[in-house]
């Protein structure tokens, strides 16, 4: 049975491929959810990509993947670095959570090294550009896979 995996993506993450591309790139949103799709389809996952600029409905999102016990692929992006709301809907979590970023925030500005959300997650991945997101799918699938009676 094919397992639903939400990736969410958090604020200004609509803009890649044209913001900042010397640390982003030039890969848009568009292109990572195909990105995600395909890696579901090789995992037996089936990949709803979303993104939001808005925290209230990021956590609706969450709410709806704890209810529904569904693994979460998480790209907070600025929510990375304050948001204890966000960070408290993910620790109700019932699914594995894996957090990733494009870039590696331990590389960049001061603000972007602590991560409130990384403490309620499974795992983090981080600073593998698109490839970010497949790893994470992987982890999410061989994490799935050990959960299985016999697993």
């Amino acid at each position: 049975m094919t397992t639903r995996v939400l990736v969410l993506n958090g604020p200004n993450l609509r803009r890649l491929g044209v913001r900042e591309p010397d640390v982003y790139g030039t890969t848009t949103l568009d292109d990572i959810a195909a990105l995600c799709r395909d890696a579901g389809r090789r995992l037996d996952l089936s990949v709803e990509v979303r993104q939001t600029d808005d925290e209230a409905e990021m956590l609706r999102w969450v709410h709806e993947a704890a209810d529904g016990r569904l693994p979460m692929v998480v790209n907070p992006a600025a929510f990375t670095h304050y948001s204890y709301a966000l960070r408290d809907a993910l620790a109700q979590r019932t699914a594995p959570l894996v957090e990733v970023h494009i870039s590696n925030p331990a590389a960049r500005e001061e603000f972007r090294h602590t991560s409130v959300v990384a403490g309620v997650a499974t795992g983090t991945i981080a600073g593998f550009g698109a490839m970010s997101y497949v790893l994470a799918l992987q982890a999410i699938a061989d994490l799935i896979a050990e959960e299985k009676p016999g697993g």
